[in-house]
């Protein structure tokens, strides 16, 4: 069997360097390792110019012509934002949430593209989310029938393990002597992920000071303060890894999750989790004993959770890509079959 891989998010600034980059990349490198020769990975496809605004129109009219070239049996998008309503092939899609859903005022200032991206979901073969929170949400928020939607839990990257001698790799950061770490995107701050009252309240308090990784804009230079919160800026996977190894604990006020990839990345450097129990969080890290979860909002108890964590170690999470990748696959041969 033939899968086409819809893999332009990898060419997207906007969503290469985030987590369905992360997913994407992982993912499709996975299933390249299990079945060589049977993925076909879209990349950069030939359109004729458009403006920015009709660009996305274009793909729902013409991806199914490169799809039907590749003689697949399914095409897989591992994103709504690309997803198209001609996929050429039985489309297998994965979403990763449904925030904008949970909250249009916040993140649907474009309505019709949104509408447009979930009738391709409702008409999916099959949908792949990672959590049973964002499966009970696409029965809910989209209609879809249990039957269709397929619960695949993501996994940290290879390259996220415990690195021998850390702060080696990290001298120009200046790192304070113990800290604690939070990842993302902070450019600009998503303001679900909860960074601004999290910085605020280490700026304010006495315990370890935080340090904040992730792309950053103008706008999260607010959050630094000198001896308190430092930006370490994007950073390449394995000086990344050296930071989550080196730190005290992961901190993560996040007010909604579909799985949370970052505590799953800092337990697989050996570095324990504090984080809010929202959306899929309890279901991620429930049980765990390298995880604290605390109720949303209290941001006082989320620090001293971190604290308390200090000086400890994670046991990494055994799940691999390959473990997901075996999973996708038998989805494919599921929506294949119809």
């Amino acid at each position: 069997m033939r899968v086409a891989f819809d893999a332009r998010a990898l060419a997207d600034p906007g969503l290469a360097g985030g987590g369905i980059g992360r997913y994407a990349a992982c993912l499709l490198e996975a299933l390249e390792a299990a079945h060589a020769g049977q993925v076909i990975a879209l990349g950069a496809l030939r359109r004729p110019p458009a403006p920015e605004r009709l660009r996305e129109g274009w793909e729902h009219l013409l991806l199914a012509r490169d799809v039907r070239l590749t003689g697949a049996a399914v095409l897989h998008t591992p994103t709504v934002d690309l997803v198209s309503l001609r996929p050429g092939a039985p489309l297998v899609v994965t979403l990763h949430d449904l925030v904008p859903l949970k909250q249009p005022e916040r993140y649907l200032k474009t309505g019709l593209k949104h509408r447009l991206r979930y009738r391709a979901v409702r008409r999916a073969a099959r949908v792949i989310v990672p959590s049973r929170t964002v499966a009970h949400d696409a029965e809910r928020l989209l209609g879809l029938v249990p039957g269709r939607i397929e619960t695949i839990a993501e996994a940290a990257a290879p390259a996220f393990h415990p690195i021998p001698d850390p702060r080696s790799l990290l001298e120009r950061l200046e790192l304070p002597e113990r800290f604690l770490v939070w990842v993302g995107g902070l450019d600009p701050p998503d303001p679900r992920k909860g960074l601004e009252a999290l910085a605020a309240a280490v700026r304010a308090g006495h315990g370890l000071p935080l340090v904040l990784a992730g792309r950053a804009g103008a706008a999260a230079h607010t959050l630094a303060a000198a001896g308190r919160v430092k930006l370490a800026g994007r950073l390449p996977d394995r000086e990344l890894a050296a930071l989550l190894t080196a730190a005290e604990a992961l901190v993560f006020p996040s007010a909604d999750e579909g799985y949370g990839l970052p505590p799953i990345e800092a337990l697989a450097c050996g570095t324990p989790v504090a984080a809010y129990a929202a959306g899929s969080l309890p279901e991620t890290l429930g049980g765990r004993s390298d995880a604290a979860l605390v109720e949303p909002g209290d941001m006082e108890g989320l620090l001293a959770a971190a604290e308390s964590l200090a000086g400890t170690r994670a046991e990494p999470p055994r799940r691999t890509w390959a473990d997901v990748a075996a999973e996708t696959w038998a989805v494919y041969e599921r929506a294949a079959q119809g």
